[in-house]
């Protein structure tokens, strides 16, 4: 099917207490996309995801799924939709095996015993599949959320946090899943407070906060767009303070007057980086070492919102 799988207008949320958890988004995702969104705690991810797959009533705009409205063909739209929420929120007294294939059956698939043994195998449950949920560790109840959601073959996979807290053999497994999933032509919604994750992996990035989506763009655009690059120079004598001779650069001190730092844009013709070291010259400040640096995502990230995530 052509189309977007994900179309999202004008989705708003405020609750009665007269709390706006959303303002108005609009966001529109490609078929086989990895899309990260980024934003600090209660920033909206949560509940934009929530209202997308049915768990919160949007108070205005519509969602289409796959060309189904997900409000009024609400059955049809969630049965493309998989999440993996940030909760644990299984039945400890399960086995794996009968918890995965009941979610299976929830969406009316069959007990399509070879999918889910490949499901379970890709994320090293198999040898679990007869131990109850209580037997297992946080880690991998974590695995079996994910095995859950992707149990009746979504078409859009929503991932919610889904590495916080757990261990590094579990990130490793979990990104190299998504790496699969994308090549058989799942399209992937991953909301990360681990923004090196959505730097390697996503296509594209949105920034959230309070409840406003501040941008969507190709994570190489805007790191290109946004990204400033960092010349810092190793004085060979600390400065006590930034020379009053320097303030059209605004550069700053560090390691204790020891590194004059100089950021500048590298999309400009004009970086100042010359004019900088002349004026050094002049001035008579030495120093001994020098090197650039270019903005990483969280950089940009702190940037927009103002606080890391």
């Amino acid at each position: 099917m052509t189309g977007p799988v994900l179309s999202i207008e004008g989705v708003a949320k405020t609750y009665k207490s007269g709390t706006v958890a959303l303002r108005p988004v609009d966001l529109t995702i490609p078929r086989g996309e990895i899309f990260a969104l980024l934003g600090p705690n209660g920033a909206g991810k949560t509940t934009l995801i929530n209202i997308v797959c049915g768990i919160v009533t949007a108070s205005a705009g519509r969602v289409t799924i796959a060309g189904h409205d997900a409000f009024r063909d609400f059955r049809l739209a969630r049965r493309l939709v998989g999440l993996v929420p940030q909760e644990l929120n299984i039945d400890v007294f399960e086995t794996v095996l009968a918890t995965v294939t009941f979610s299976r059956r929830l969406f009316g698939r069959s007990g399509h015993s070879a999918y889910i043994e490949q499901v379970l195998r890709d994320l090293s449950l198999w040898d679990k599949r007869h131990a109850r949920l209580m037997e297992l560790s946080g880690g991998m109840k974590r695995r079996v959320l994910i095995a859950k959601a992707l149990s009746h073959e979504p078409e859009l996979l929503f991932l919610d946090e889904p590495t916080a807290g757990v261990d590094v053999a579990l990130r490793r497994d979990m990104w190299g899943l998504v790496h699969r999933l994308r090549e058989r032509g799942t399209t992937i919604i991953l909301t990360t407070h681990y923004i090196e994750e959505a730097e390697e992996m996503a296509d594209r990035v949105g920034v959230i906060d309070r409840g406003r989506l501040l941008l969507v763009e190709d994570k190489a655009a805007l790191m290109a767009k946004l990204g400033k690059r960092a010349l810092d120079l190793r004085l060979v004598e600390p400065l006590a303070a930034v020379p009053d001779a320097l303030a059209e650069w605004t550069p700053t001190l560090e390691d204790e007057g020891r590194v004059l730092r100089y950021r500048f844009d590298a999309a400009d013709e004009g970086t100042g980086v010359p004019s900088l070291l002349g004026r050094l010259r002049e001035l008579g400040i030495a120093f001994k070492d020098l090197e650039t640096s270019k903005s990483s995502l969280e950089d940009i990230f702190v940037d927009l919102v103002g606080k890391p995530a």
